[in-house]
């Protein structure tokens, strides 16, 4: 097969940690199995560098003709006296709306050769593989209006609106519905429907999907209810789907559970299947340079791109058990180290996944 990625690295750590992605995927490229046309924009700070705008027009044309996106980070410090409306972080919001890219799909997965890495208990966490299902391009990150006012007293409040239509509701239910039937068969739809309007509706829409899906058990839950749930019983989750809201903070929590926000991947999924990928930690500016931030994140998003997107699920298998292969040699990057293992830096931890396969 021949694929052509568009590979954003971004800022921050995003360059070094992409660079390690690609040089597992170029480990694959053999000419026979696999075929990859590798071509790189600049998006976020790096793009406001170069050209002004987070998210320049040939980044966004090249993203639309391409057949998956591989991402590194967005954002930095640097940044931060910026207007709003140009920061790194709306580039990345302006090209998951602009591609449509809806269905945020993010596991937790803890590596049994990880289980003590996790600030939890290792028989709390051991076995752990949970798939949170985020809706991405709605909710209280897009709704408008939203901005700071003055009130008539000379206060100055911020406001922003939560909004979902059913359609986006039923798109993303449907997402997860359909991720469950390939795994264990269950869907906690996560929602504060106690308190929010948005959210009685999202519980109504997700109940309706679920008449669809007879092989498939869907369950509601509270948001702050699955947050303390997530921490004391986590295996009891097979599939979460939420809001984009929910879905952001749900997900890096379980991210501590495996042990390092380091290993986990993410796939954002438009309705045919194409996709943008990138790990969900963010740019780490105090780390830059440094040679010590964890690859494997980026390198499992690669996976997901090859699972999901370019139809290889047989080099995603392969770059999965890379990964655990270098983990049972007992290599650790330095957020997953632990006593009687070899510590070793970004590049050799790439270097690693690449000779394992």
């Amino acid at each position: 097969m021949s694929s052509k990625v568009l590979v954003l690295p971004g800022d921050g750590i995003g360059p070094e940690i992409v660079d390690e992605a690609l040089k597992v995927l170029e480990a694959l490229d053999t000419g026979a199995d696999a075929r990859f046309e590798i071509e790189r924009a600049p998006i976020g700070g790096e793009a406001i560098d170069a050209c002004g705008v987070p998210l320049p027009e040939p980044t966004l044309e090249r993203s639309r003709v391409c057949d998956a996106i591989l991402l590194g980070a967005v954002g930095g410090p640097r940044w931060d006296g910026l207007a709003r409306e140009i920061r790194p972080e709306r580039g990345l919001l302006a090209l998951r709306a602009e591609l449509g890219v809806f269905a945020n799909l993010r596991p937790a997965i803890a590596y049994p050769q990880l289980a003590d890495a996790s600030t939890l208990k290792a028989d709390v966490v051991r076995g752990l593989d949970v798939l949170i299902v985020r809706e991405l391009t709605g909710g209280i990150y897009f709704g408008r209006p939203r901005g700071i006012r003055a009130r008539e007293d000379g206060c100055r409040e911020g406001f922003n609106t939560l909004v979902y239509a059913e359609d986006e509701i039923e798109r993303v239910c449907r997402a997860a519905f359909d991720a469950a039937r390939r795994r264990s068969g269950r869907v906690c739809s996560v929602d504060k429907a106690n308190v929010l309007e948005a959210s009685e509706l999202w519980r109504e829409v997700a109940t309706q999907v679920a008449e669809e899906y007879d092989d498939v058990e869907l369950s509601h839950m509270y948001v702050d209810n699955a947050a303390m749930q997530l921490v004391r019983a986590p295996k009891q989750f097979d599939v979460i789907v939420t809001s984009n809201m929910f879905g952001d903070i749900l997900s890096d929590l379980a991210s501590m559970l495996t042990g390092s926000i380091g290993m986990l991947p993410s796939a954002s999924l438009d309705a045919s299947g194409k996709g943008l990928y990138e790990p969900i930690h963010g740019a780490a500016p105090d780390i830059v340079g440094r040679g010590v931030a964890n690859p494997l994140a980026t390198i499992l998003s690669a996976a997901m791109m090859l699972r999901y997107s370019l139809d290889a699920a047989d080099l995603a298998d392969r770059i999965e058990r890379a990964v655990a292969s270098v983990l049972d040699r007992g290599l650790r990057t330095p957020d997953i180290e632990s006593p009687g293992t070899t510590v070793v830096g970004t590049r050799e931890m790439g270097d690693a996944v690449a000779a394992a396969l």
